[in-house]
């Protein structure tokens, strides 16, 4: 059987990686990027063909995905006169791979389904070393029959695929397990930056809590950076960690709770972020403590 024709939205690293994973695979593919051309090139170089509006990705593709940062930036690829929704193929599949909130994702399954196709949430876990060899996490939700056509095509970029039941899903739990994540990874960039207060020695402090319960890989990320100094182990900006919490935040609110847990990282986050720390790796994160108790 021919190989799906797939149409891919947003190639930054992650994106980028995951159409190098499709094309060593076989895989036709339609492409539209954003202002940075680097993973975009690469691409067409490769034999993709480069569309200049979303609409004309959908035109050409059986199956949609999209790897962008914020449900705006989706939103405005999906809708209007140039949007996906626009240029749909009768039974074709949209699927976003970003991180966006679930109540967007559930009106936009319903537009694209009016418009004769269908939607899925597929958030990512895991980073753009994995995607290059077909082992990202995906957390796929939405109709099953649609989840069942594009399996295949999620099995070759993933080694664990999740099916999660209904549309939403999939970013209702990544954005949990992305606040978690970044509790725990502030917590431990405090608890590094108190160590320093108090006069004890950081590596001496993670070696107690590591031979506990305490342990786990995230502490592990946070400890690269603040006792041995490197912040790649963790590739993920302060930047897109408080928009990730912020959405978890937002998801509560609509929901009609009250996170008390996200507060305390949500405003380091956002603290970090607007004094310069967009950029930086999470981890960093001690840096940002540091300061806080110096001043």
């Amino acid at each position: 059987m021919s190989k799906a024709k797939i149409g891919f939205i947003g190639l930054g690293l992650m994106g980028g990686a995951m159409v190098g994973r499709l094309q060593d695979l076989g895989y036709a593919l339609t492409v539209l990027g954003n202002s940075d051309r680097s993973q975009l090139d690469i691409a067409i170089s490769r034999g993709a063909q480069e569309a200049r509006t979303a609409k004309a990705v959908a035109e050409a593709s059986d199956i949609v995905m999209m790897c962008m940062g914020t449900s705006e930036h989706v939103e405005s690829r999906m809708r209007g006169a140039d949007g996906v929704i626009a240029g749909l193929r009768p039974g074709a599949v949209v699927v976003d791979f970003g991180t966006s909130l679930p109540s967007s994702s559930r009106a936009l399954a319903l537009e694209v389904a009016a418009a004769g196709g269908q939607f899925l949430d597929a958030p990512l876990g895991r980073t753009p070393s994995h995607a290059k060899d077909g082992l990202l996490n995906i957390m796929a939700s939405g109709d099953k029959a649609a989840f069942d056509k594009v399996e295949p095509v999620l099995q070759d970029q993933g080694e664990n695929v999740f099916y999660l039941g209904a549309v939403g899903s999939g970013h209702t739990i990544k954005l949990i397990n992305n606040f978690f994540g970044m509790t725990i990874a502030n917590a431990m960039a405090e608890a590094f930056a108190m160590a320093d207060v108090a006069g004890v020695d950081r590596s001496q402090l993670y070696d107690v809590m590591a031979a506990g319960p305490l342990h786990s890989g995230m502490m592990g990320f946070v400890k690269a950076y603040g006792v041995d100094g490197d912040p790649s182990q963790l590739a993920f900006a302060i930047k897109n960690a408080a928009k990730d919490v912020g959405y978890y935040a937002r998801m509560a609110e609509e929901a009609g709770v009250d996170s008390l847990m996200s507060k305390g990282p949500l405003a380091a986050l956002n603290e970090a972020r607007d004094a310069g720390q967009a950029d930086d790796m999470v981890s960093q994160m001690v840096d940002f403590y540091v300061q806080r108790f110096r001043s």
